[in-house]
């Protein structure tokens, strides 16, 4: 775990109330990382305290106009340089000091990529409404793939670097869990899944999900199915 070099890429949109304690969070993990945080175009102060973090390998990327994860991600990747990418939200619901269990089968050469499932590890218990959206999406999904996730809408997935370099991300919002899941089972690379501890928080305290975009990512499920890689 030494010699690995982590790529964390830190998607923000609004999130002033958690940016700040996230990222010390990520500083803290104890590997050799570079961290790129890519601005949504926030409008709540989020931008101002993104601008004056400091710290060693911290990469910024600022959009002009809110494009969304998917959006996000893609620009962060032409940046990355380790040898693992991990995808890290930028509020407090996931725990970075997870880190090592989640790339741990990436460096016992077991996985190519892996999920860390919020419903088979310890979590809070939050909204019924997304409980039953998930299970739903997730059946279709392994419906559409002939596999058995838990959990491919959860933030926590890490990627062997060279095997991102293979696909292309076309989806802009939330649509890309369901590509970026879609065509890591087309490119039979070998997906784990591990348990990860999950602290939902609700739309008082700034959940951005909403229940539209189930079609939008039932939309790209089926698209990625049958498109180009």
């Amino acid at each position: 775990m030494e010699k690995v070099r982590l790529s964390i890429i830190i998607p923000v949109y609004n999130e002033k109330e958690t940016f700040k304690q996230l990222l010390l969070k990520v500083q803290e993990v104890p590997f050799d990382k570079e961290i790129i945080i890519v601005d949504d175009a926030s409008s709540d102060g989020t931008t101002e305290i993104i601008r004056q973090a400091e710290g060693e390998n911290l990469i910024k990327i600022f959009h002009k106009n809110n494009q969304g994860k998917g959006a996000a991600v893609r620009n962060a990747l032409a940046k990355v340089s380790g040898d693992i990418v991990i995808i890290q939200d930028a509020d407090l619901e996931y725990y970075p000091d997870e880190y090592p269990q989640l790339i741990k089968p990436i460096l016992k050469q077991r996985a190519d990529v892996v999920f860390g499932s919020r419903f088979i590890g310890a979590h809070r218990c939050f909204l019924f409404t997304h409980y039953m959206g998930n299970k739903v999406v997730n059946v279709l999904a392994n419906i559409l793939y002939n596999t058995t996730l838990t959990d491919f809408m959860t933030c926590y997935k890490a990627f062997r670097r060279d095997i991102l370099k293979n696909i292309h991300i076309s989806s802009n919002r939330f649509g890309f869990e369901a590509e970026i899941t879609g065509k890591m089972f087309r490119l039979k690379a070998r997906v784990y899944e591990v348990p990860i501890s999950y602290s939902g928080r609700d739309y008082a305290e700034g959940k951005k999900i909403k229940w539209t975009d189930f079609f939008v990512v039932l939309y790209w499920l089926i698209k990625t199915k049958y498109s180009s890689l």
